[in-house]
C-alpha cells in the first residue's frame, strides 16, 4: 500500500495511534531529524491529523472552579465528647467547635450556557461557602449551588448573566474500550490541560461502596484539580464527567474514573428540577448472580442479580417479584450484577414504571413495578438501610422480635462499618427515644446528624453516639 494511500484512510479516530506509523512509513523523518528538527506539518503533500479542532471546540466549556469554606477538624478526641446530647447528660462543658478556613481548585463542564449551569463534582463544592467560576477567557463569576449529589458525586452550580459556550452531552452507553478519549481540565491549576487516552474499561465500580458507580476507566491522565472536568470522545462530545484516581502517591499512574454522562444527566435533571435526588428502591435484597449459584438454579450462564428477600409491602412485592428470582433486565436493558441494578433503579424517579425481566425456576417472566420513595419502603437494593440515616449505610437492619432494631448484617467499608455497631446488636432507642421498629428509627433519626444509640448487645447495654 502506497504511504499516501495509507494517509488517506486515516481518520481521526485513528489519528494518535498511526500517528508514529505514517511518520516512520513516510520517511519523512531520518533518526537524526526526529532528534533535532520539528516535526513536518504534511506528508506527502497531506497534512498531519491533529486533534486540534475538537480541542478548539471543546475546551471553552470547560471551566475553573475555586472554592472557599469552612469545615469542622476531625482530632484525635473522645467520639463522646463531640456528642451535644452527651456533654448535656454528664454535665460536660461545651469546648466550642474546631474549625479551619479552606480553599480549593477543581474543574466544571458547561453544560446549559442560556441558563449558567455547570456540572462538576459534589466533592468540588462539598462544604463551600463561595464558589469562583473562571472562564477560558479570565472572566470570573459567583455561582451557587442549584443541588448537590454525594453518592453520585456529581453536582451542579450555576452562574448569572454569563458569556458561556457549552459542550453537548454524548450517549455513553456507546462508548466502547478502546475507543480514544480527551480529557480536560485544570490539574495542580495548570488551567485548561489536555490529555488523550482511550476507554480502558466500562462499568467499574467499588471505588466508593457507599455511592451509585458506573465509572468509565481511561488512561487519559488525571490528576488533583482535574475533578469535575470533561472526558470528551473524538466528536467533541461529553461522555464523562472526571471523579476520581487510583494511586499510591496521589498523581496520575494511568487509572482514572470518569461518572458516565447518562448517569450525569439522570442526576442533574433531578438535581435542576428538585435540589436533590430522590432515589428510588424496590424493596428487594439482593446479590450478584455467580455461575456457580447460576448452575445450582438451573440457569446456566445466565446474569443479573438474584433476589435474596422481598421486603412486605415493597414495590417488588407488590409486582409479584420473589425470593430467588434472577433480575436480568430493566426496561429492556441487561443487568449483570447487583450493583448495576442497584445504580439504575436509583437513578429513577419516584412513581415511575419499570418493567423486570426475570427468570424463576430457569423461565423468563416479567414484571412491572412503581419504583417507590426510600421512605415508603424498608430495604432497597444494596440491602442497606440508607433510608434512615447515613451513619446505617450498610447495615442490613430489621424489626427485631420483641422490640428494637435488629442489626442482621454490615457491609465492609460502609459508613456502618465505621461506627462500633455489630452484626446482632439491637437498638432500643436513639436521642432517649424508644424505638421499637425501623420506622421508628427512621422517625427518631430525620435531619439528626447525630444520633446516641441505646444498644443492647447480649446481656449488656451501651451507648453508642454515630455521626
Amino acid at each position: 500500500m502506497h504511504t499516501a494511500s495509507l494517509i488517506r484512510r486515516t481518520t481521526a479516530a485513528r489519528a494518535i495511534g498511526a500517528f508514529a506509523a505514517l511518520l516512520i512509513a513516510a520517511g519523512a523523518l531520518s533518526p537524526a531529524a526526529r532528534a533535532q528538527g520539528p516535526l513536518p506539518t504534511e506528508v506527502n503533500g497531506a497534512p498531519m491529523p491533529s486533534l486540534a479542532p475538537i480541542v478548539k471546540r471543546a475546551s471553552p466549556a470547560v471551566v475553573n472552579i475555586a472554592t472557599r469554606g469552612t469545615v469542622a477538624e476531625r482530632g484525635q478526641r473522645n467520639p463522646l465528647l463531640e456528642d451535644p446530647f452527651f456533654r448535656r447528660f454528664f454535665d460536660v462543658p461545651d469546648q466550642g467547635p474546631r474549625e479551619r478556613q479552606f480553599q480549593s481548585a477543581g474543574s466544571g463542564v458547561v453544560i446549559d450556557a442560556k441558563q449558567g449551569l455547570i456540572v462538576t463534582n459534589a466533592h468540588v463544592v462539598e462544604n463551600a461557602t463561595e464558589i469562583t467560576v473562571t472562564t477560558i477567557e479570565g472572566r470570573d463569576y459567583k455561582a451557587t449551588v442549584v443541588g448537590s449529589d454525594t453518592a453520585s458525586d456529581v453536582a451542579v452550580v450555576k452562574v448569572k448573566d454569563a458569556k458561556l459556550a457549552e459542550l453537548p452531552i454524548g450517549d455513553s452507553s456507546k462508548a466502547e474500550v478502546g475507543d480514544f478519549v480527551l480529557a480536560i481540565g485544570n490539574p495542580f491549576g495548570l488551567q485548561h490541560t489536555v490529555t488523550y487516552g482511550i476507554v480502558s474499561a466500562l462499568g467499574r465500580s467499588g471505588i466508593n461502596p457507599d455511592g451509585y458507580e458506573d465509572f468509565i476507566q481511561t488512561d487519559a491522565s488525571i490528576n488533583p484539580g482535574n475533578s469535575g472536568g470533561a472526558l470528551i470522545n473524538l466528536h467533541g462530545e461529553l461522555i464523562g464527567v472526571n471523579s476520581a484516581i487510583l494511586s499510591r502517591s496521589g498523581g496520575n499512574i494511568g487509572i482514572g474514573f470518569a461518572i458516565p454522562s447518562n448517569m450525569v444527566r439522570s442526576v442533574v435533571d433531578q438535581l435542576v428540577k428538585y435540589g436533590e435526588v430522590k432515589r428510588g428502591i424496590l424493596g428487594v435484597h439482593i446479590v450478584t448472580l455467580t455461575p456457580d449459584i447460576a448452575d445450582n438454579l438451573g440457569s446456566k450462564d445466565a446474569q443479573g442479580a438474584l433476589v435474596q428477600e422481598v421486603v412486605g409491602g415493597s414495590a417488588a412485592d407488590k409486582a409479584g417479584v420473589k425470593a430467588g428470582d434472577v433480575i436480568t433486565a430493566v426496561n429492556g436493558q441487561a443487568v449483570k450484577s447487583a450493583a448495576e441494578l442497584r445504580n439504575r433503579i436509583g437513578l429513577m424517579r419516584v412513581g415511575e414504571s419499570v418493567d423486570l425481566a426475570v427468570l424463576r425456576d430457569g423461565k423468563p417472566k416479567h414484571f412491572t413495578a412503581l419504583v417507590q420513595n426510600r421512605a415508603a419502603g424498608g430495604g432497597d437494593e444494596a440491602g442497606a438501610s440508607g433510608s434512615v440515616h447515613h451513619a446505617f449505610d450498610g447495615a442490613d437492619l430489621a424489626d427485631a422480635p420483641g422490640g428494637g432494631v435488629l442489626v442482621r448484617a454490615i457491609e465492609a467499608g460502609s459508613p456502618a462499618s465505621e461506627t462500633q455497631l455489630r452484626p446482632n446488636d439491637v437498638i432500643t432507642s436513639a436521642n432517649r427515644q424508644h424505638v421499637a421498629t425501623v420506622k421508628e428509627l427512621r422517625a427518631a433519626a430525620k435531619d439528626q446528624q447525630t444520633l446516641v444509640l441505646g444498644i443492647r448487645r447480649g446481656s449488656s447495654t451501651l451507648i453508642i453516639p454515630v455521626r
